[in-house]
Parts: C-alpha cells; sequence; structure tokens
C-alpha cells in the first residue's frame, strides 16, 4: 500500500505504535498538540504542513526513508486546488506578535480550550471587542501563534481597516483570502453570493485559522465567517458588534495593577522596575492600566536606558499635560481615541464631550442631555452607542455610565472648539435644574414641608425611596450645582436648597458634604444680608461639623457665631438650637478625656475665652437630660 493509499493518520498511528509512543508523549516531544495530533491520526486533518511533518518525524526517531514517507503521505491529504487553482500564497501571512505579551491568562486558556473542541456544531467565531488601546489585536495575535500548530491547513490575517474613512469591502476580502488558500485569480467568482459560497466550501474542508482584525461592523463581517467545519475565526473590534448571531465573546478588561507592573518589566527590565517599584506602580496607576500606555510609557523608558521612572512619573502625573506625554515615536494615546472619535457623527461626538463635563465619577443621560443641550431619549441612545463603541463604561445595575481617566481626559480636550458662552449658559441651565430636582427630593423627608417642584414631573421619583435613590446616586452632581449656584451669585437658591436638605441631612450624617452644604448656604446668607437665615445655617453648620465632620472645636465655634447672631435678633429658638449645638460639641470633645485629671491638658485645644463658657450650663443640660 502506497503512502497516498493508507493516509497520513493511519500512516502516524501505525509509526507512532513502533515506536512504542503514547499520544501524549509525542506531543510533547513535537511540540503539537494532543488535540491536534489526535485530529491528524483520526483524519481530521489529512495534509498538516511540513514543519509539522518534520517535528513528528524527529520526534518518532525516523530515518530519511521513512521521513520521505510521511512527508508524501502529508503532501497527498493536502486538498488540490480546483479550477485552475494554485498552491497557497501566503499572501496574509500571520503578523509578528510582540515578544512581551503579559496577563490575558484566563482568555487564553478559554480560546485554547474552544480551539481543542473535536466536533463544534459550527465553525467558532470569536469576537474580542474593547476600548481604544485595550491590546485587542495583540491579544489576537498573541492568541493565533499559540495556537498555530491547531491549524495546519493555514493561518491568515486580514485587517478589515475598521477606524479608516473607507473600510476593506468584504468581497475583496473574500478575492484575497481565496486566492491565499490557493485559488487562481481567474477562478474566483464575480458574483457576490457565489463568492461566499465558494469560500465557505472551501473552508468547511480544511482546519484554517482566519484572523479579523479592526472590524468595522456586522455588515462587513458577515460575509467573512465560515459556516461548517472547524475552523477558528478571531475577529477584534471596537465596536460590541451586538448583532452577529452565534458567536463568542471576548472583552477584554483593563490590566491589573501588578500586570500593568509585569508589562512595564518587560519591556524595560526587572533592574530598573525593582530599583524604582513605588515609581513604576504610580506609572501603572497614572497610565490607567490601559495597555497601551503602559507599553508607551515602557518604549519611552527602553528608548532612554538612563531615565529615571520617577522622572516620566512627575511628567505623565500633569493631568494637563498627561496625552502629551502619553507618546512614543508613532504611537499614541491621544491617537487611538481620535480614531474612535471621528468616527462619531457629530450628535455622538457633542454627547461624549459633554459627557466629560459632568462631575463625579459616573454621569447619567438626565444630566448630559442638560449639559449638551439635547433631547434625554436621543442621548440615552448616543450613551449606549457609545458604550458599544468602547467609549464609555457602563454600570452594570444602573443606566450609569463612566470614563476610563485617559479617554475622559482627551474628551475633556475636545470641548476647547466650544463656544465658551454656550457651556456657561448650559452649565447654569443645567446647576439650576439639578439644585430644583434636589430640593424637591429632599422635602419628601419634611412631613412639616410643602412639596418641592420638580423641574420634570414625568422623571419626578414618585416616594421617599426613590427620592433617597436619586439624591444618593447623584450626591456629587447636585453638590457641584450647589458651588456653581453659589459662584455664580444665585445665593437665595443655594439657601433654600441646603433648607430643603436640613431634614434629609439628618438621615444620612455619615456624609462628609453635609459640610460643605451648610458651608455654602450660611455663606449665601450672609451674601444676601439676612441674619436670620445666616444664624439658622450656621448652626446647620456646627451640627453637620459635629456630627459628620467631626470637627468639634469647629462646630464649637461655628455655634458660637450662631448664638451671637441669634441673641443679636431676639430669637429664643435659634439661640435655644445654638446652644444645643455648642453644647453637642462640647460633650464630644470632654469625651475624649479619659481621667479628670487630663481635662486642663485637653483644655489647651480650646478657646480660654469664648464658646466654651457660653455652653457650659448648655452642656450640663444636654448631659442630665442624657
Amino acid at each position: 500500500m502506497s503512502a497516498a493509499d493508507e493516509g497520513f493518520g493511519s500512516l502516524l498511528r501505525r509509526l507512532r505504535g513502533e515506536a512504542g509512543l503514547s499520544q501524549e508523549r509525542l506531543a510533547h516531544d513535537s511540540g503539537v498538540s494532543v488535540r491536534a495530533l489526535a485530529d491528524l491520526e483520526r483524519g481530521r486533518t489529512r495534509g498538516p504542513q511540513r514543519r509539522t511533518v518534520r517535528a513528528l518525524a524527529r520526534s518518532l526517531g525516523l530515518d530519511a526513508g521513512d521521513t520521505g514517507v510521511l512527508e508524501a503521505a502529508a503532501e497527498a491529504g493536502r486538498p488540490r486546488p480546483q479550477a485552475g487553482a494554485s498552491g497557497p500564497t501566503g499572501l496574509l501571512s500571520l503578523p509578528r506578535a510582540v515578544h512581551d505579551f503579559t496577563a490575558r491568562g484566563p482568555q487564553t486558556a478559554w480560546l485554547h480550550a474552544l480551539a481543542d473542541d473535536p466536533d463544534p456544531p459550527q465553525a467558532p467565531v470569536v469576537v474580542v471587542s474593547g476600548a481604544p488601546g485595550l491590546g485587542k489585536t495583540s491579544f489576537a495575535l498573541h492568541s493565533a501563534h499559540t495556537l498555530a500548530d491547531r491549524f495546519p491547513d493555514g493561518r491568515l490575517a486580514v485587517d478589515l481597516r475598521g477606524t479608516q474613512e473607507r473600510p476593506a469591502d468584504p468581497q475583496e476580502v473574500l478575492a484575497s483570502v481565496l486566492r491565499a488558500l490557493g485559488t487562481v485569480p481567474h477562478a474566483v467568482p464575480a458574483d457576490p453570493g457565489e463568492r461566499v459560497g465558494a469560500f465557505r466550501a472551501l473552508v468547511a474542508e480544511r482546519r484554517i485559522l482566519l484572523l479579523l482584525d479592526n472590524a468595522a461592523d456586522e455588515q462587513q463581517l458577515r460575509p467573512l465567517l465560515p459556516a461548517a467545519g472547524s475552523s477558528l475565526t478571531i475577529v477584534t473590534s471596537r465596536r460590541s458588534l451586538a448583532g452577529l448571531e452565534a458567536v463568542h465573546r471576548i472583552d477584554l478588561p483593563m490590566l491589573r495593577r501588578e500586570e500593568s507592573v509585569e508589562l512595564l518589566t518587560r519591556i524595560i527590565g526587572p533592574e530598573r522596575v525593582t530599583a524604582e517599584s513605588r515609581a513604576a506602580g504610580d506609572l501603572a496607576d497614572l497610565c490607567g492600566h490601559l495597555p497601551l500606555a503602559i507599553r508607551i510609557v515602557g518604549q519611552r523608558l527602553a528608548a532612554r536606558p538612563h531615565e529615571r521612572l520617577a522622572k516620566l512619573a512627575r511628567t505623565v502625573a500633569e493631568e494637563e499635560h498627561r496625552l502629551d506625554a502619553l507618546r512614543a515615536g508613532d504611537l499614541q494615546v491621544r491617537t487611538a481615541f481620535a480614531l474612535s472619535y471621528r468616527q462619531l457623527d457629530a450628535v455622538g461626538r457633542a454627547v461624549l464631550r459633554h459627557a466629560a463635563r459632568a462631575p463625579g465619577p459616573d454621569v447619567g443621560p438626565q444630566t448630559v442631555a442638560l449639559l449638551a443641550d439635547l433631547p434625554r431619549a436621543q442621548v440615552r441612545r448616543r450613551l449606549a452607542e457609545l458604550a458599544d463603541r468602547g467609549l464609555l463604561r457602563t454600570d452594570p445595575d444602573r443606566e450609569r455610565y463612566r470614563f476610563h481617566d485617559l479617554v475622559g481626559l482627551f474628551a475633556a480636550e475636545q470641548l476647547t472648539d466650544d463656544d465658551p458662552v454656550t457651556l456657561a449658559r448650559t452649565a447654569d441651565a443645567t446647576a439650576r435644574w439639578l439644585l430644583a430636582r434636589a430640593g424637591a427630593a429632599a422635602l419628601r423627608f419634611d412631613p412639616a414641608a410643602r412639596r418641592g417642584a420638580d423641574p420634570d414631573p414625568a422623571t419626578e421619583p414618585a416616594d421617599r425611596h426613590r427620592a433617597r435613590a436619586w439624591l444618593e446616586t447623584e450626591r456629587e452632581t447636585w453638590l457641584w450645582a450647589l458651588r456653581r449656584a453659589h459662584e455664580t451669585g444665585r445665593h437665595r437658591q443655594v439657601v433654600d436648597t441646603a433648607e430643603a436638605m436640613h431634614r434629609f441631612s439628618g438621615r444620612t450624617r455619615h456624609w462628609p458634604e453635609w459640610v460643605t452644604v451648610f458651608t455654602l448656604s450660611a455663606s449665601s446668607a450672609r451674601a444676601l444680608g439676612d441674619r436670620h437665615d445666616e444664624a439658622v445655617h450656621l448652626y446647620h453648620l456646627a451640627r453637620a461639623r459635629n456630627l459628620c465632620g467631626h470637627d468639634h472645636h469647629a462646630a464649637l465655634r461655628t455655634a458660637r457665631t450662631a448664638l451671637d447672631l441669634a441673641r443679636e435678633a431676639a430669637d429664643g429658638l435659634r439661640i435655644g438650637r445654638a446652644l444645643g449645638y455648642g453644647a453637642g460639641a462640647l460633650i464630644r470633645l470632654r469625651s475624649c478625656w479619659p481621667t479628670p485629671t487630663e481635662v486642663p491638658v485637653r483644655w489647651k485645644g480650646l478657646p480660654s475665652e469664648g464658646p466654651v463658657p457660653e455652653f457650659a450650663a448648655a452642656e450640663g443640660f444636654a448631659r442630665e437630660r442624657r
């Protein structure tokens, strides 16, 4: 029986038996995976590449004659070109992978397990998505190279140019792939449907790895996906490609801190990182653990072997110049973000820019709609699209969005083209809306108060539970609005909002923000010349400093000022409350003294003349009431 008649699989199995090797042993010695070896012996892969055959022959200890027989069997098993086809051209070979690839262990292991499935229901397709700079292409290339021995019929890579103005035409890509797989140009079908069919028929008979990098959208990708067989397709895209059916998905996360430092170490060497371990960690944090940013920092340091890591860390720490610093040759973080930004339409760009104006770690659609002066429903859709493109991150429980630090800096840079007058106008309108909503929500916790007028009854929190949820979620947003109202002279709104918040503050005493709220309201009352309101908000402030800020000395001094104003107005109720809050601060101060003998020592921290004598009687009364 000739080598061609026997078939590569049965020949390999016989030679392995004669050598007394198990599949596991032969796989270990040759570097061919057990799964790939099993596929060869079962005939699932009939014509492995020459280097694979030679590795097997060496491990089997074959002489030149038997090696030639094995190579002939492999050659006979390789599919023959049909309709004028020729041998593989190699024009779409895998690009070079980075030698310092780091982390992504769980994702790599999962992908290997998928590739090892001996009988998939359909040709597996894996979509690798995520934000710009996450290292999607590096991961895909690294995975393709480590999986190469499992796909002896070819490993092809195509750049679909999804971030360019004119992405690759899928029909042109199909023609290139068919030619790379051995079809001569004149045999490539001209009809689009026939071309897709020829591609799928050819791939179904082979075990091929196809890397489709930088996909634009689902429409571009669908004709390029195999239907049947055991070939593996790895797709990378900045979009989630949620419309693709029956695909596997890998959403790459940011690196962990230790992984970021490990990547930096692999680029510049362990000696420099060990010598400046703290600066290495600082650089990783300042880069937001974005792989592209870490790589740029590493490349900069590698090109300057005598530069201190701490020096570069100080440069990157300057927020206004951070994106300028994250550049090494033609590698730029700003460029990576700009590619995605340019793909947005005018509304999408506006939503991204104005989302960067919002205070706090995350933002909701209503605030962005106010800042961008756009309809809320439209903004909701655009925020979801920005998240789909990897430019925003979503909250798993709420309709909230947040920036990666570096993307946020980039988005804020784009605001330089906006009219400053318009920005100020929308900021003031947003602040007014937020304070009106905050005041109306807070008044739900004051049973004696009349309901406040909410700026949007259609979305108003319907009960105390929802009101509290809104106040908590938007805490940094309405606090920003309160500061802006104070800075722009809208003092009456500041005082009214803080007064509405008073009852609610009693339910959230752990919030340190109450010190800021009542500091602003007391200042606004003073600016209005309203001594009555100033006294009220000063004793609110004394209470906040005592219970929320735990600054009992400051609480005592504030209560004294409130007491003076109340006495000036001959307001008995305010006098009593100021005395009560001052007494509370004094009680907490004296509770710090373990024994009476320590009182004189600790007393030195208090004024020798001033609030203490004023509140001594109130303190004693308060202790008796306790």
